[in-house]
């Protein structure tokens, strides 16, 4: 692959990338690839951020990421460095993609196949199957136009969006339009609505105050399909790694970053465990709230404290890692249930900010699909509750949650599990802040607000420091796998006009 090396004064620059998750493994494997000198300073022992992985009595644990929407995203990424999917592992589309568990146990499994969701819609409620094809039509022109056109533009300025092919496509995107009305134009049944709108309540904001351009996330579920990488997604997170090693770049594993040093409104060097390292730039690729505090001095930091206090964050959440010592026949792969009021769970979320009264929750079992990741005859479970940011967690509250979902699933499930778990890990809000530095132990970034996309994010690159740029999930594009993977990609060909200028 030819690409032109970047110099500076006749060497390689040396670029500091902060943090190892998707955003700073893609931005440091296409600076590398560009001729820059990149070491990626991690304060884990594992690569991968929210990705890591991790073992245990014979069980491999995802700590993150499980849902594998939008596979476009990640093949062009690994088109750039002149690979496929499978050069690093097997993708296998799930059927069912995954199931939505209403009350009395109604189960509803989301077919892989397009044509079957439109036949259970039409089951569900008569004369949706034609309404859908056409949400879902606009749902896919959305998405072409915002994960091709304008999600790769880095926000600084709204003149980005100023040709006239974009301002009249802009038009169909509907960024004004709610999104909970949106839906409800063309679905009236609310186990219909549940299923619409989850992806937005799990990783975005209210429905009611997202724009309607997300139904694009609606085609990748229920159009793309549902993928699983064999494995694993910690296999996701160790293909990027591997790319980012056969580039050049260097990694250093269990190293707190815990100074910026400036001179002349330049970063110089970047202090990590006791050390000093020269630099010609940084990716933030850390939590862009505890770079701008904790890191940078008050008067180089773009944002106030206030500031942040009045972003709308997405969801932190309880989970727990579960090793069980028998099958539990009634799981699927993914498993969402909504027995439960979803506008409740949606306000003590994100209005109210507090403990939920009565919970939705989703159970991952990666073992129905992999039997790789728990030993045989056993269950891998990755149980996770989306709740407020900010909360605190103390081991009597998520042993209370824990009972309550418990029972639930057993209820469910129709068997006991509780006294048939060799293995068992929770993981709250004060875990994203120890391992992560998350701003009020988020986990998934800020919300897709309308107020909060695009050039309304915060900014790819610092307002004061003129060598610091910033990716992953509290910049553009937003939150999840694919928009931090282009957000990497984004920050990276920043920092390359800013060395080339």
């Amino acid at each position: 692959m030819q690409t032109k090396r970047v110099t500076t004064l006749g060497k390689s620059p040396e670029v500091a990338v902060i943090g190892s998750g998707f955003s700073g493994l893609a931005a440091s494997a296409v600076l590398a690839m560009h001729g820059s000198k990149v070491t990626v300073y991690e304060k884990n022992r594992e690569i991968g951020g929210r990705a890591r992985t991790f073992a245990q009595d014979g069980f491999v644990f995802d700590m993150g990421p499980s849902w594998y929407w939008m596979p476009d995203v990640y093949d062009s990424f690994y088109q750039l460095f002149g690979n496929i999917t499978a050069d690093f592992y097997e993708l296998r589309k799930l059927d069912p993609g995954f199931a939505v568990i209403f009350g009395a146990g109604e189960v509803m499994d989301i077919p892989a196949g397009f044509d079957d969701v439109c036949t259970l819609f039409e089951s569900i409620e008569p004369g949706s199957a034609e309404k859908l094809k056409k949400f879902i039509a606009e749902g896919e022109f959305k998405y072409h136009v915002g994960m091709n056109d304008m999600v790769y533009k880095p926000g600084h300025s709204v003149t980005e969006f100023f040709s006239f092919q974009l301002f009249k496509d802009a038009l169909k995107l509907q960024l004004f339009t709610s999104f909970s009305k949106h839906v409800r134009q063309y679905f009236k049944d609310p186990r219909l609505l549940a299923l619409i709108e989850f992806p937005v309540l799990f990783l975005g904001a209210m429905p009611k105050d997202t724009p309607a351009l997300y139904s694009l996330m609606n085609f990748s579920g229920l159009k793309q399909g549902t993928f699983y990488p064999m494995g694993g997604f910690g296999k996701v997170a160790d293909s990027f790694r591997q790319i980012a090693e056969n580039m050049g770049v260097n990694f250093k594993t269990s190293q707190n970053v815990e100074k910026l040093e400036i001179q002349k409104g330049t970063i110089s060097h970047i202090h990590a465990n006791g050390n000093s390292q020269q630099t010609d730039a940084v990716i933030g690729s850390a939590d862009y709230h505890h770079i701008e505090t904790a890191l940078l001095e008050k008067n180089y930091r773009s944002y106030p404290e206030s500031y942040w206090e009045n972003r709308v964050f997405a969801p932190s959440c309880l989970l727990f890692y579960l090793g069980v010592d028998k099958k539990i026949e009634k799981l699927r792969h993914h498993n969402l249930f909504f027995d439960e009021d979803f506008e409740q769970h949606a306000v003590e979320i994100y209005k109210d900010k507090k403990w939920p009264a009565n919970p939705l929750f989703y159970v991952c079992c990666p073992s129905k699909t992999d039997p790789s990741v728990a030993p045989e005859g056993c269950e891998n479970l990755f149980v996770l509750m989306p709740i407020a940011i900010g909360l605190n967690d103390p081991e009597v509250i998520r042993e209370q949650y824990y009972n309550a979902l418990m029972d639930r699933l057993e209820k469910f499930a129709g068997e006991d599990i509780r006294s048939h778990i060799l293995y068992k890990k929770s993981y709250s809000t004060s875990n994203f802040v120890n391992d992560y530095n998350a701003y009020k132990g988020n986990a998934y970034g800020l919300a897709n607000t309308l107020m909060q996309t695009a050039i309304f994010k915060p900014k790819l690159k610092s307002r004061k420091v003129s060598n610091l740029f910033y990716a992953g999930q509290l910049t553009v594009p937003g939150p999840g796998v694919p928009p931090s993977i282009i957000s990497g990609r984004i920050a990276a060909n920043e920092l390359l006009k800013f060395l080339n200028r």
